[in-house]
């Protein structure tokens, strides 16, 4: 199955005066990495969580944010940490008395320190925190649902190019195969008549000649590579139509795709077949990229 390994998704629900909202946005990367900040309340929760979406998303860097707006559970005002204050006043002034000045500690020079005004943490309630979480949950499943079918559709997208670009290949190695019919014996001829042309017939033994020539002509001959390369865009095929994810078997199919192309290029020795190949390179390159966005 081709799903992109790129995506986004966004999840709302409310009640009760409670708002809890989940954005997934997926990236590119080998394995599957999730990132994620669960409230406070909520931090034991976060194996189970990745759990969750593990089920759904096989690879790709994941980066969950979560927001949960609760207006009907009160909550403390901030409060200033009055120990903290006294703490940076003093610094001040032992860094004005080593520097010499006697200036006064202004507001703004204090309000540089952020962590003198706190929130305190609101004293959770079971059965609130319980229903908030279920929120979470709910809001969870939408985005993962709203992920999944925009995945979907680029990889539909994705489907369709790498499909045409196999087709591409595909006609390039109809047009090798037939290049390379009966070339076999076309190519001892040449090279029986070229090592003749260079010595002389009394110093050829026919035998020997015979057996160099039918080596030198198995070292051109490509047939096996064509077979192998045909082979592997079946199965290229097959992988991008069936209901698994695709995205690691396509990669190694890439791998030895390039390997056979490469080759057919150095054996073949010929201008043709040197031609097919680099056209065949130039599309399974661009295969290649998009096989990247596969997950």
């Amino acid at each position: 199955m081709i799903i992109s390994m790129t995506g986004f998704g966004r999840g709302e629900v409310s009640a009760h005066g409670v708002t809890a909202m989940v954005e997934l946005k997926t990236l590119n990367s080998r394995y599957l990495d999730v990132s994620v900040r669960l409230p406070q309340q909520f931090q034991d929760k976060e194996l189970q969580f990745k759990e969750v979406l593990a089920q759904h998303i096989s690879r790709g860097k994941l980066n969950v944010s979560i927001y949960l707006d609760d207006k009907e559970f009160q909550r403390q005002a901030p409060v200033v940490d009055a120990q903290k204050l006294a703490n940076y006043v003093q610094i001040l002034r032992e860094i004005q008395t080593t520097i010499g000045t006697d200036s006064k500690i202004e507001l703004n020079q204090l309000l540089q320190f952020n962590d003198l005004i706190t929130q305190p943490e609101p004293v959770q309630e079971p059965e609130h925190d319980k229903f908030c979480w279920s929120l979470i949950q709910q809001a969870n499943a939408i985005a993962i649902e709203n992920l999944m079918e925009m995945k979907r559709q680029e990889g539909a997208q994705l489907k369709a190019d790498i499909s045409s670009r196999i087709s591409g290949i595909q006609e390039a190695i109809i047009h090798i195969q037939q290049t390379t019919d009966g070339r076999g014996e076309d190519l001892k001829k040449k090279l029986q008549e070229r090592i003749s042309s260079l010595l002389d017939d009394e110093k050829i033994d026919p035998n020997r000649l015979e057996m160099e020539v039918a080596l030198m002509a198995d070292k051109m001959d490509i047939t096996e590579e064509t077979v192998r390369l045909a082979a592997h865009l079946k199965f290229f095929t097959e992988a991008i139509q069936s209901n698994e994810h695709a995205g690691r078997r396509l990669n190694f199919l890439t791998q030895e795709i390039n390997r056979e192309l490469n080759t057919i290029g150095s054996k073949a020795n010929d201008s043709g077949i040197a031609h097919e190949v680099v056209k065949a390179k130039e599309m399974l390159e661009q295969i290649r990229e998009q096989v990247q966005n596969i997950e």
